[in-house]
């Protein structure tokens, strides 16, 4: 078995090599541009993880695993556009390194080198790849715009975000385990399997995002501290708070999120206070560990011997094992 950071060292060698056309510049150089931004790789190294516990041939799976990583960073493209973001991972966005319409075109290229990548697989499981690889894409893109559809209503039930968030994070993780798997030889009931894992781990993953946001610290976190509670994100525990909230935490809730005024700092032990009156923190990571257990709960499942099943939780408890 190769490690997680052997596989993630493969794709970012085979990300490196990859080459598109000089002309017009304006079309390829921002795809190059945002592949070399980086990132941990995980979610294509998650494809060539399944393929090598299923004993399949890795560097067989390594075109595919690129276009996981091909089609996510299209997708980071494009959302950057929609959240007018002037950053990503520390880098100027494509879309103000260049303009708006040159990331949108940029992108719509990626999504066409995805595909020409993912076909890159026997043809005896070409078919069934395609169908998970497109099934993936629009799921993806479906909890991106439930998620700017939340931005919008002042409601949101636990249940429409609990899915949003599978959509927009977790499937991605799942499709990719799904793809690996059949590529590896893995029936289809084992690698419909291991994507429920990777969907219920993925859910998990941003259930704990959402807590360590507020709880989290900020020097092992990577992250500003209360930056949901800033912008008013609808996260599971801003969620849960106003549904279990009485008269007077509603009230309070209410004047923060409409304050357009206000000192970062003081709204968010202000609202922090409030989810601990609420004991929202147990809450969600009550949901957290529900997803987490149905996730082994599948993986107990699949066909494979114990000591591979120990990686996939390693792996698990790797994910889930984070700085607070």
């Amino acid at each position: 078995m190769n490690t997680l950071k052997d596989l993630q060292l493969l794709i970012e060698e085979a990300v490196n090599n990859l080459s598109y056309p000089t002309d017009p510049a304006e079309l390829y150089d921002p795809i190059t541009y945002i592949l070399s931004v980086g990132g941990k790789r995980m979610r294509p190294a998650l494809l060539l993880m399944a393929c090598d516990l299923f004993g399949g041939d890795v560097r067989a799976a390594v075109q595919p695993a690129l276009a996981i990583e091909v089609f996510h960073n299209f997708t980071l493209v494009h959302d950057d556009i929609m959240d007018n973001a002037p950053l990503r991972r520390g880098k100027v966005t494509v879309h103000e390194k260049w303009n708006p319409n040159v990331a949108i075109l940029s992108g719509d290229v990626m999504l066409v080198e995805a595909y020409k990548l993912i076909m890159q697989v026997e043809d005896s499981i070409l078919r069934d790849v395609l169908k998970i690889f497109s099934n993936t894409a629009v799921g993806v893109c479906e909890g991106q715009q439930l998620d700017m559809n939340f931005e919008q209503v002042e409601h949101v039930a636990i249940e429409a975000y609990l899915n949003m968030i599978k959509l927009k994070t977790a499937v991605l993780l799942g499709g990719a385990l799904k793809i690996g798997a059949l590529i590896g030889g893995a029936s289809k009931a084992d690698a419909d399997l291991l994507c429920t894992f990777g969907e219920q781990l993925g859910t998990a993953f941003q259930l704990q995002d959402d807590i360590l946001d507020v709880y989290g610290d900020p020097e092992k976190f990577g992250k500003q501290v209360g930056g949901d509670i800033i912008s008013n994100k609808k996260t599971y525990l801003l969620i849960k708070a106003l549904e279990l909230a009485g008269s007077n935490e509603i009230e309070e809730l209410n004047r923060w999120i409409n304050r357009d005024d206000f000192d970062a700092a003081e709204k968010v032990k202000a609202v922090t206070n409030i989810y601990n009156q609420l004991n929202i923190r147990m809450y969600a990571e009550q949901a957290m560990q529900d997803f987490a257990n149905k996730a082994f709960e599948a993986l107990d499942q699949i066909s494979l011997s114990n000591d591979r099943k120990q990686y996939l939780r390693d792996f698990a408890d790797g994910l889930m094992i984070r700085e607070k």
